[in-house]
């Protein structure tokens, strides 16, 4: 998973350093023998799915955890932590290559408090998405709600910090935002509400008025800088390709799941650039991953334990099916 997250890290980590840092001192140092690099960043608030659920929803009534075996096995200690992965995520990743600390907490861990999430810190649940129904699905954290956890955690910071200096690292903190995956592949295309409700283009728009409506309310709180995450080729997830291989198909990609991903990276590629002219002071980029991750599927011997990575994954997950 490491050498994934590094190239995901290196994609974004580009974006950021020369759209939302435009004008900081950027120097290079190391920490533990691991190259960093020192920006102007307090910290990395996280909100999504579980792209970017570091525990939250081992705290939550809901089948979505991933607090066992053989989550984690690559982690510190060998520890199932509640990141959907084998060892750290691309938060963590981004985290440490700005010099901030080795991974970022969820919010609801009762084993951190304030003074760790001064630097950091997730409010993503895994299942989640712009739409409040793909939240219910799974029974996880909407949105909405990770937004309010937020704003309760401006609170605590404020108390913490003292108003003035709170203020002032809000507005230098990176914000990372991934989700969306989710509404697509296990709410519109799984269940019949908003299928119904919705064509698949008048529900594109719904989700990026959804998106857009989050950003301006993270906005009206003092956020700054941040990073919207597109949605990778979701018609080669592990998931969607075990369920070909067992119900027919040979296992290969949905590419109408790869169009819609594509489509929808679009419009968020839009809505960033329209926000960006009408919000003023704020600075927010869109890191597509759609590329990169399609590319290790057609070519997993480039990136060194993808093929083994995609394998592990894909028996785990029939296994949960």
């Amino acid at each position: 998973m490491e050498k994934i997250g590094c190239l995901t890290l290196l994609m974004m980590l580009m974006l950021m350093c020369n759209n939302l840092l435009v004008g900081k001192k950027i120097v290079e140092g190391k920490t533990n023998n691991k190259k960093v690099v020192g920006v102007v960043v307090p910290g990395i608030i996280v909100f999504g799915d579980s792209s970017v659920d570091s525990g939250n929803n081992n705290h939550i009534s809901t089948i979505l955890k991933s607090d066992f075996s053989p989550y984690g096995r690559d982690f510190e200690g060998g520890k199932a932590t509640g990141r959907f992965s084998n060892g750290k995520i691309v938060t963590d990743f981004i985290s440490e290559a700005f010099g901030i600390k080795p991974t970022i907490p969820a919010y609801l861990d009762p084993s951190y408090n304030i003074t760790h999430f001064a630097s950091g810190v997730s409010f993503a649940s895994a299942g989640t998405g712009y739409d409040n129904a793909t939240s219910d699905v799974f029974s996880v954290i909407p949105l909405w709600k990770e937004l309010q956890y937020y704003k309760e955690y401006q609170k605590k910071l404020r108390d913490y910090l003292g108003p003035s200096k709170a203020n002032h690292t809000i507005s230098q903190f990176l914000y990372l935002i991934s989700l969306g995956t989710n509404d697509f592949l296990e709410n519109y295309f799984l269940l019949p509400q908003r299928s119904s409700q919705f064509s698949l283009q008048e529900y594109q728009n719904f989700l990026g008025r959804a998106a857009e409506g989050f950003v301006r309310e993270l906005y009206a709180v003092g956020a700054r800088k941040m990073s919207i995450g597109g949605l990778p080729p979701m018609g080669c997830l592990p998931l969607e390709r075990s369920s070909r291989l067992v119900f027919g198909g040979g296992g290969e990609c949905v590419e109408k799941y790869n169009r819609v991903a594509m489509d929808f990276n679009a419009k968020l590629m839009g809505l960033v650039e329209m926000m960006n002219k009408e919000l003023k002071g704020i600075q927010i980029v869109f890191s597509n991953p759609y590329d990169v991750v399609y590319d290790m599927i057609l070519h997993p011997s480039y990136y060194g334990e993808f093929e083994f990575l995609f394998k592990s994954i894909f028996i785990s997950l029939l296994n949960i099916n």
